[in-house]
């Protein structure tokens, strides 16, 4: 069998209410990473959609300028995607209902999956599932306040809070018999954080149990061939992809490439990541509509567009600190153009996996199923932030 026929997959496209994603992937909203710029970058190299950073809904319905910042797309992005997060029915309802009235959203998303500290312990993103009561209440109310712009709505979410506290067989069920438009699970518990392997298993689990609405795997997929596997071993609609992007906008063509029967892949020298980072620190010079800001945010993803490339420590630690694009510009001008893929050291795992650790939980959260009159009082303070991380 010819390479490029054993990993030809038969996906139709994705299906998302009236909305119909060709190549059925998705960027993971991450906080600090899919902004305007970052996202540019990945619909440059291929198909697929492409969701903004989690906003909280308290501060979008305050019209904090963060927020809005968040929540702002550009002029060609075909589907403007938003992720939110909440923890009141009400606040998710008002949050939804601005997106929708306004013409800001063509595509919403809940986040039921942040497993960080400050987010879980409120009682938010992966921890809020384990409350069957507030997470019906906020699905349910975010479903309807949608359905009136007919905006297709879906969830993301994580297995459980550990091994002893799944919610996800209940939490795909209910959002199923809510409306939502489609369902993505990350296929690891929030007390695992990123580390140790996502669980698959599960991913093929729900799909199972939901045969009449997309399911979506996310977890391990660093390179199409991932993907292509996750498809094969799961049965899942389609794909979402966090942090195996990092420091590769070209992993979303790839997936195209994989996804059309392509054996063709992106295997950039350092001329051209040189080219992609300095282009990226451009665009988010634009979108901050400052320098200082920009180049402050471009640091962070030095480390993951140079893994595996030969770069000298001093120049790597630069590049780390770089304060202007005329700096940059310099910085890269000093790289080896001509050194060629350095091939897996290029790949794999990227971004801090953290390690396993007791998830912060409000008191008393686990003893449960329904919010105690406490925990209701008190939920509200998860709000706190524009975005939950």
């Amino acid at each position: 069998m010819p390479a490029d026929a054993a990993l030809r997959l038969d996906l139709p496209p994705l299906t998302l209410g009236n909305i119909t994603v060709d190549t059925p992937v998705i960027l993971a909203p991450m906080a600090g990473i899919t902004n305007k710029a970052f996202r540019r970058l990945c619909r440059e190299y291929g198909g697929g959609l492409y969701v903004s950073e989690m906003v909280t809904s308290r501060a979008l319905v305050e019209r904090s300028p963060e927020s809005m910042r968040i929540i702002s797309h550009d002029d060609d992005e075909k589907v403007r995607s938003v992720q939110l997060y909440g923890v009141d029915p009400k606040t998710v309802g008002a949050a939804v209902r601005l997106l929708v009235e306004e013409d800001r959203a063509d595509h919403i998303d809940l986040n039921f999956g942040c497993p960080v500290p400050k987010v879980t312990r409120k009682g938010g993103g992966a921890a809020l599932p384990w409350k069957l009561d507030l997470f019906t209440g906020i699905v349910q109310t975010a479903v309807r306040e949608a359905s009136k712009g007919d905006v297709p709505l879906t969830i993301k979410m994580r297995k459980g809070i550990d091994e002893d506290h799944l919610t996800f067989r209940e939490a795909g069920k209910i959002a199923r018999d809510s409306g939502v438009a489609a369902v993505a699970l990350h296929g690891r518990t929030a007390s695992q954080f990123y580390s140790g392997k996502a669980d698959w298993n599960a991913i093929a689990e729900l799909r199972e149990a939901l045969p009449d609405i997309p399911v979506l795997g996310n977890g391990d997929i660093w390179s199409a061939e991932d993907a292509v596997r996750m498809v094969r071993e799961t049965g899942v609609d389609g794909v979402v992809i966090g942090r195996g992007c990092q420091g590769r906008p070209w992993l979303f063509g790839d997936l195209m490439s994989a996804f059309e029967g392509s054996s063709s892949r992106h295997q950039p020298g350092l001329g051209q990541v040189a080219d992609t980072v300095y282009r990226h620190a451009e665009l988010l010079v634009e979108t901050f509509g400052s320098e200082m800001m920009g180049l402050r945010d471009i640091r962070k993803h030095m480390a993951w567009y140079f893994k595996g490339y030969v770069v000298g420590g001093e120049l790597r630690a630069k590049l780390a600190t770089v304060p202007t694009l005329e700096v940059l510009r310099g910085l890269l001008d000093e790289l080896d153009k001509d050194s060629p893929y350095p091939g897996s050291d290029a790949e794999g795992p990227r971004g801090r996996a953290g390690s396993p650790k007791r998830t912060a939980l409000p008191e008393h959260w686990l003893d449960g199923r329904i919010l105690n009159a406490a925990q209701q009082a008190d939920i509200a303070a998860a709000e706190v932030d524009v975005s939950g991380g």
